[in-house]
């Protein structure tokens, strides 16, 4: 499951008030301010993690076809070359198993074939300083520095039109893990210099990586460095790193030799102090703190959330299979539907962030899918950039 909860405005929807008094009180303050990245509320995973899946690959997935073209030199600094191919994009029901939560790849099937071209991508998730670095060289201001406007939310009372951005906040007890209002709170103050809140700062977390931001402020980010973001057919490619159909990004075991891969969560969830970090985390993690896949990328399970391009909609993958063939290239829907949240526009999250547990999230799973609200950030979702060959050499003979 995808706990982000980043499919709602930062305020809320006034329609929501609903039988909870007067609109944005205390107590809708949170309830507006987050909706849960999932079509359809399911009970807490209970099995764990760690044992080797015992799936039959042959008759959904077909084997991945990379380029080989060689990568071209040289490379962007900081990125990666990713070839480009053909490949069977997805995730099936074997996935389901690991919690036996029906529809957690729901939206992910059915598997269709995709061809993509090949790109550079950043080997690791944006970092606070990478960010930093465009912040002072623009003076951008991301959407959870600004204060909500009266034309926004029109019925919301001034003294609730504070900046601020959706953080989790852990119970002091354990709870029933079927209401994620008890863990998520809009948070004023909370933004990518503040990423839990006003009494937090960025000091020793240069190279984490950057939270609390938007599509937008990632799409900024990605334009100023002369990047875009990545379709979410190059990401899923790159994160499989040219293998056909596995679970992980590096195989079919969540801890092959017992040893872990990604930066996750452990323990009770979502319990003050229950992340045992026995990944080597609690919470948060720099990045590039585990071996990197085979294309050379870090982090492409856990850690942070990532944006890509694409419109989310439930039945893209239904649509690309009907479609026949292989699509090439594929730019995503144009326009974004979640049953869940109709009125909601979506772009697609992918990766699993650390906040994902054997208790209730298995979307680390390389060929599952996530979603997030537009202007809505949070501080578990961050972004990577790609680069096309020709957009590298266009940068590096403009700096001639």
């Amino acid at each position: 499951m995808n706990q982000s909860p980043s499919t709602a405005p930062r305020m809320g929807k006034p329609s929501r008030a609903g039988k909870e008094g007067p609109w944005f009180n205390a107590v809708a303050a949170i309830a507006l301010a987050l909706v849960w990245n999932m079509t359809t509320a399911s009970p807490p995973c209970s099995v764990k993690t760690g044992t080797a899946s015992t799936r039959s690959m042959a008759s959904v997935f077909a084997p991945t076809l990379p380029n080989k073209t060689p990568a071209p030199s040289p490379a962007p600094p900081g990125m990666v070359w990713i070839p480009g191919g053909e490949f069977s994009m997805g995730s099936d029901d074997s996935g389901e198993s690991l919690c036996s939560l029906a529809g957690v790849t729901r939206d992910a099937q059915p598997i269709h074939r995709v061809y993509v071209d090949g790109f550079w991508m950043d080997a690791t998730e944006l970092t606070n300083a990478q960010f930093r670095k465009f912040v002072q060289a623009t003076s951008y201001v991301t959407v959870a520095e600004q204060k909500p406007t009266k034309e926004e939310f029109p019925t919301a009372p001034p003294e609730n039109l504070i900046a601020g951005s959706t953080v989790f906040t852990p119970t002091k007890q354990p709870v029933p893990l079927d209401n994620y209002f008890q863990w998520w709170g809009y948070v004023h103050g909370a933004d990518w210099r503040h990423p839990t809140g006003p009494k937090s700062d960025l000091k020793g977390r240069e190279k984490y990586p950057v939270v609390q931001i938007a599509y937008e402020d990632a799409v900024a980010y990605a334009n100023w460095a002369g990047k875009r973001l990545p379709t979410e057919a190059e990401w899923e490619f790159a994160a499989r790193g040219g293998k056909a159909g596995q679970l992980y990004a590096w195989g079919n075991e969540f801890k092959p030799g017992g040893k872990f891969q990604a930066n996750t969560y452990q323990g009770k969830f979502p319990v003050e102090g229950g992340d045992t970090g026995e990944d080597g985390f609690k919470g948060l993690a720099p990045v590039a703190q585990y071996r990197p896949n085979a294309y050379g990328l870090y982090d492409v399970a856990g850690n942070v959330w990532e944006w890509c391009s694409d419109w989310y909609r439930v039945d893209t993958y239904a649509r690309l299979k009907l479609a026949g063939g292989v699509a090439r290239n594929p730019q995503g829907p144009d326009s974004s539907y979640d049953p869940a949240e109709p009125n909601e526009k979506k772009r697609v999250h992918r990766g699993g962030s650390f906040l994902c547990t054997d208790q209730y999230c298995t979307r680390y799973m390389v060929g599952t899918r996530g979603k997030g609200e537009v202007r809505t950030a949070s501080n578990h979702v961050g972004f990577r950039c790609v680069m096309t060959a020709p957009a590298w050499r266009e940068k590096q003979n403009r700096n001639k």
